[in-house]
């Protein structure tokens, strides 16, 4: 894997977690990239990409307001900021530059792809 996902754990409802998305080995520098999850028992679903400038982003409607997407050139990494998470939001993230997770944000796609990273949120 290109891409090291982190920032997974246990959390309470209505609480925060930062996930990161660390590139080793490629430069994310003209690439978007995209999070998205898989909670048991169902199909992955996009939640968030932003373009290869850091200009552009979109969210699913499920996380909009509450999920912020940014992304640090220096470091090579993108960050997934979560916050008031839901039961709901529990699943294993992921990241990637590739399509379809992309789709909705300006840049090209890497064909990077990084494991999962577990999120559990409790009620």
């Amino acid at each position: 894997f290109q891409l090291q996902a982190s920032g997974g754990g246990l959390v309470q409802a209505g609480g925060s977690l930062r996930l990161s998305c660390t590139a080793s080995g490629v430069s994310l520098d003209y690439f978007a990239v995209g999070w998205f999850r898989q909670a048991p028992g169902k199909e992955r679903e996009g939640v968030s990409c932003i373009g290869s400038s850091g200009a552009n982003w979109h969210y699913a409607d499920f996380v909009k307001g509450r999920f912020t997407i940014s992304r640090d050139f220096d470091k090579n990494t993108v960050y997934l900021q979560m916050n008031s998470l839901k039961p709901e939001d529990t699943g294993v993230y992921y990241c990637a530059s590739a399509d379809p997770y992309i789709s909705d944000c300006s840049g090209s796609a890497g064909d990077y792809w990084g494991q999962g990273t577990l999120v559990t949120v409790s009620s």
